[in-house]
């Protein structure tokens, strides 16, 4: 590997050790064995290369997820397994968005991030290639999708212990779909 390679190794290291806020140039240097100044040569700043470290990884994450078969329950089932498995994950990806609220272009990054990941869970939930996704899905199916990961996600953070399976939050959409009225129906239109 090149010097360009071991910095993103070095940083997804840093990122699984230490998090997105704490890690610093020196820390991603000492992880990659390579100089801190090849950091600003190779990336332009400390901040853009564990932008590309942690999106890489979840991207990666969201591939093992993307092609998932099975049922709801089974999708989310592996999703809370990995809140557990890769925690180091979901923590870098908070701090990074809290740290994105004083960044704009890890903003835009992030927003971007999650445009896509709402047509990817649109896609899979209704079993269809992501350029078949209608763009009112993904604001109402894929909004509320993200919403529920991001939630869930957070509860399995804070108090893993009191945190919902999925068995439970499929139970909760259904009685949350009983809620919600029926949606009004256009009248037919005549032929005139």
């Amino acid at each position: 590997m090149g010097n360009r390679e071991e910095l993103l190794v070095g940083a997804r290291r840093c990122l699984e050790e230490k998090g997105y806020l704490r890690t610093t140039v020196r820390d991603i240097a000492t992880a990659s064995g390579v100089s801190m100044a090849a950091i600003g040569y190779h990336f332009g700043s400390r901040e853009a290369l564990l932008n590309q470290a942690l999106f890489a990884a979840m991207e990666e994450w969201g591939e093992e997820f993307g092609g998932a078969g099975g049922g709801f329950e089974e999708l989310w089932a592996g999703k809370i397994r990995s809140f557990g498995e890769q925690r180091w994950l979901w923590l870098a990806g908070v701090e990074a968005f809290v740290h994105a609220q004083s960044s704009p272009e890890l903003l835009a990054l992030l927003a971007a991030g999650q445009r896509e990941g709402r047509r990817g869970a649109t896609a899979q939930l209704r079993g269809v290639p992501e350029a078949e996704v209608p763009e009112e899905d993904v604001r109402s199916l894929g909004s509320v999708h993200m919403a529920l990961l991001s939630g869930v996600m957070l509860q399995w953070l804070t108090d893993p212990q009191a945190a919902p399976d999925a068995q439970e939050i499929a139970a909760g959409l259904r009685a949350l779909a009983d809620r919600v009225a029926p949606a009004e129906r256009p009248a037919p239109r005549t032929g005139r």
